[in-house]
C-alpha cells in the first residue's frame, strides 16, 4: 500500500460503563456486553479479542452507533458522540464482508460516505483518488467489485472508511475472509497505514495471531465483559485468568502450592518438583502454575525421578514439534523447533523435563474458573447466557 492520505489529529477514545442488552421472546434480557470501560490513547491500535458470543462485535457496532446501548457513554477528546446517528458520527468502519455496492464502481463505492454527507463534487473528485492511491488501487477505480479479488475489495472497503479523514477507525474481523498468506501480508500493510495515519484505531478478531502483531494492546472478553487489557506480551506471559492463558496459545495448567516465599520469588511445587517464580503476588498457596508448551524443554536421559515423564504422543507441525508427555497423572505438551534438535523422541521414551527459567506464571486456583459478575439492565431480568458475538 501507498500513504497518501495526510496525517490525522489522534483522538482519545473514552468507553464508559457501556450496558448492551437483547430482548428475548419471553420478555427476559440477554447480557451482551457487561458494564465495559476503556479508554483509548490517542493514536493507539487496540483489538478486542475473544470467542464468538464474547460481545466484542456488538460492542463495536455500539462505538460505531449501529447499536443503541442500554447504559453508558462514549466521548471523543472529551466530547460524547452516545446520542450522535452513524453518519455524524466521523467514524470509519470497515466490515467483515466489506458491505461494498456490487452495482457501483471501485470510484462510487469508496465516494458513497461523501455523498450520503452532501459533500461538494469537487471534494469528491479530489479526496477519492488519494484515498484508492493511499490503499494501491487507483488504477482500478472503473471496475466493479466482482471484478477485484478478495484483498482488493478489502481495500476498497478501507479506502471508503480512510476517505473521509475519521476520528476512529473500527475493523470487524475485516480479513476472516482472505487465504492465510494474503491475511499475514493485509494486516502488515494495515498496521503500517495505521501508524502512518496516526488514526485511532479497534480491531475485533477472534484470531489470537492477528490481535498480538496488529496490536498496541489487546482486550481480552469472555461472555460480555472484560478478562484482561494489556500490551500483547503481557497477555501472552502474564494472564489473569486460566480463559485468557487458554485463549491466547496453548498452555500447560498444574497444579500447584507455594511453599516458600522471598523477596523475588516464591518457590512452588508442581508434579513432585520444586521451582523458583517470580514474586506474582499471590495471596493464597494453591495455585495453578501456567507454563507454555515451548517453555517446557526435554531432557534426555531424564534425570531425578521427580522430573521424568513418558512420550505419548509426537505430532510434527513443520516449523515445530509438539510433544505430549505423561507426567504422573498429567499430561502436559511441550513444542520444538523442528530443526534445532537432531534427536527427536519417539512415543514410548523416558525424558526428563524442566521450565526455562522465569517462564512460569501463577495465579490463585481458585480464580480458575471464576462466575459472572452480577449485572443489572434497566428495564427487565438478566439471564445468565450471551446471545451475540
Amino acid at each position: 500500500m501507498s500513504a497518501d492520505l495526510q496525517r490525522t489529529g489522534a483522538r482519545r477514545l473514552d468507553i464508559g460503563g457501556i450496558v448492551k442488552s437483547f430482548a428475548l421472546a419471553d420478555g427476559r434480557k440477554v447480557l451482551a456486553v457487561r458494564d465495559f470501560s476503556l479508554t483509548i490513547e490517542p493514536g493507539e491500535f487496540v483489538t478486542f479479542l475473544g470467542p464468538s458470543g464474547c460481545g466484542k462485535t456488538t460492542l463495536l457496532r455500539v462505538l460505531a452507533g449501529l447499536e443503541r446501548p442500554d447504559a453508558g457513554d462514549i466521548r471523543i477528546d472529551g466530547k460524547s458522540i452516545r446520542a450522535l446517528p452513524p453518519h455524524r458520527r466521523n467514524i470509519g468502519m470497515v466490515f467483515q464482508n466489506y458491505a461494498l455496492f456490487p452495482h457501483m464502481s471501485v470510484f462510487e463505492n469508496v465516494a458513497y460516505p461523501l455523498r450520503v454527507r452532501r459533500h461538494a463534487g469537487e471534494r469528491v473528485q479530489a479526496e477519492v483518488p488519494i484515498a484508492l492511491r493511499t490503499v494501491g488501487l487507483e488504477e482500478m477505480a472503473s471496475r466493479l467489485p466482482g471484478q477485484l479479488s478478495g484483498g482488493q475489495q478489502q481495500r476498497v472497503a478501507l479506502a471508503r472508511a480512510l476517505v473521509m479523514h475519521p476520528d476512529l477507525l473500527l475493523f470487524d474481523e475485516p480479513l476472516s475472509n482472505l487465504d492465510a498468506k494474503l491475511r499475514v501480508q493485509v494486516r502488515g500493510d494495515l498496521r503500517r497505514l495505521q501508524k502512518h495515519l496516526g488514526t485511532t484505531a479497534i480491531y475485533v478478531t477472534h484470531d489470537q495471531d492477528e490481535a498480538m502483531s496488529l496490536s498496541d494492546r489487546v482486550v481480552v472478553m469472555n461472555a460480555g465483559r472484560v478478562e484482561q487489557v494489556g500490551s500483547p506480551e503481557e497477555i501472552y506471559a502474564r494472564p489473569a485468568s486460566l480463559f485468557v492463558a487458554s485463549f491466547v496459545g496453548q498452555v500447560n495448567a498444574l497444579p500447584g502450592r507455594i511453599v516458600g516465599r522471598a523477596d523475588e520469588h516464591v518457590v512452588v511445587e508442581t508434579l513432585g518438583v520444586r521451582m523458583p517464580v517470580p514474586n506474582p503476588n499471590c495471596s493464597t498457596d494453591d495455585v495453578l502454575v501456567l507454563i507454555r508448551p515451548e517453555a517446557l524443554r526435554i531432557t534426555a536421559p531424564p534425570g531425578t525421578a521427580g522430573n521424568a515423564g513418558v512420550v505419548e504422543e509426537v505430532e510434527y507441525r513443520g516449523d515445530r514439534v509438539e510433544y505430549r508427555i505423561r507426567i504422573g497423572t498429567m499430561q502436559v505438551t511441550a513444542v520444538e523447533a523442528s530443526l534445532q534438535r537432531r534427536r527427536r523422541f519417539a512415543p514410548g521414551d523416558r525424558v526428563g523435563w524442566e521450565v526455562v527459567e522465569q517462564a512460569a506464571h501463577l495465579i490463585p486456583a481458585a480464580t480458575a474458573h471464576p462466575s459472572l459478575p452480577e449485572a443489572r439492565v434497566p428495564g427487565g431480568t438478566v439471564a445468565a447466557s450471551v446471545a451475540t458475538s
